[in-house]
């Protein structure tokens, strides 16, 4: 059995240390639904932004009908937030939605395609799907790379579990790279709204994947959008599925980009509560920079392994993020930064 196909990784559990899948094809992710616990395994706002409950209950009576396929008002919220054209915004059901949307698009059988790691363990799923071969490649060292020959390059802005944005004049100078080899660059900018940097949206030869799930701290609601532009916008708007989006998270999204106060609070709170935890933990484990709402623990050297660590938090209420999932991650857990109040429960359950 070929290890390289989607039956290959299934049938072996992965295709290398930390690329775990489970036996039904799927990627493991953070999350918890127990509500007994306190839930550090997925990086999600605990907050929402102010009537945000209102507006999903009054999408009601627009959801007995089909939305508009073009969402006027969710592609220019959208497009405001991120500085593009609507007309290049595409609208889906996550950011993963607008990921395969963009690797769909993109690769056929037999291409090869730039994957950082460790990073988001999608990507290459999502290649294999399409027939690819991802060519893995260390995310601090993905930029330097050639993109010659690769149908597609992927990068994670800020990368997941690692945490730190790219070097922006290295992400545009890859992206110059990557248009003059003739290679599709995608971006994804889950994490990025956290940050103060600039968006990639509108720049030619790159795919921007954007999701509201984490900074709005809406996951149900599954509200994202691809941003493309010329023939690489024309291929992901005639691949987009009529409604694409549902008319409760088109009006979600657009009220909640419209919320720049609460975005400003969020990012304050994040970034400080970030350094405060992170000063915390580094007097027990190996913290990684970080500029997302979540934080990268070796605990290599810690007294503990990582399955007493998991362990110890569940019997305090608290869900962690089991890192060794990640390729190339074999001692880690990953952390959100959530409330202070939270984030307070979480120091003192691993005795920082």
């Amino acid at each position: 059995m070929d290890p390289d196909s989607v039956e290959g990784v299934r049938a072996s559990g992965g295709d290398g240390p930390g690329d775990a899948i489970g036996p039904d094809g799927r990627v493991p992710h953070g999350s918890s639904d127990d509500p007994d616990l306190l839930d550090f395994s997925a990086n999600t706002n605990p907050r929402v932004p102010p009537d945000a409950a209102e507006t999903y209950r009054e999408a009601f009576d627009a959801a007995r009908s089909y939305p508009a396929d073009n969402y006027p008002k969710f592609r220019e919220a959208a497009a405001s937030f991120v500085d593009c054209k609507p007309a290049q915004v595409i609208p889906t059901a996550g950011g993963l939605e607008a990921i395969r949307l963009a690797i769909q698009t993109t690769v056929r059988a037999g291409d090869s395609v730039l994957v950082p790691y460790p990073s988001f363990g999608e990507y290459a799923r999502e290649v294999r799907l399409q027939g690819g071969k991802p060519a893995f490649v260390p995310h601090d060292e993905l930029l330097a790379a050639d993109p010659d020959d690769h149908a597609l390059a992927i990068v994670c802005n800020p990368n997941n579990p690692t945490g730190e944005t790219a070097d922006p004049a290295a992400l545009r100078a890859f992206g110059d790279d990557c248009l003059d080899a003739g290679t599709t660059l995608l971006v994804d900018e889950a994490f990025l709204g956290f940050t103060d940097e600039q968006s990639l949206a509108g720049r030619e030869g790159v795919v921007v994947a954007r999701s509201l799930t984490k900074l709005f701290g809406l996951p149900g609601i599954r509200m994202g959008y691809a941003v493309g532009t010329g023939d690489v916008g024309d291929r992901l708007t005639t691949a987009r599925r009529a409604w694409s989006m549902s008319a409760a998270a088109a009006a979600v999204g657009a009220h909640c980009y419209g919320q720049t106060e609460f975005v400003a609070e969020t990012k304050a709170r994040v970034a400080d509560e970030r350094a405060r935890m992170r000063e915390r933990l580094d007097d027990r484990f190996s913290v990684s920079p970080s500029d997302a709402p979540f934080l990268l623990l070796s605990v290599s050297d810690a007294d503990k392994s990582v399955d007493d660590i998991l362990g110890s938090a569940r019997k305090a209420g608290i869900a962690l993020r089991d890192a060794r999932t990640f390729r190339g991650l074999d001692s880690h857990i990953r952390v959100a930064i959530r409330a202070p109040e939270e984030n307070d429960r979480l120091l003192d359950a691993l005795d920082v």
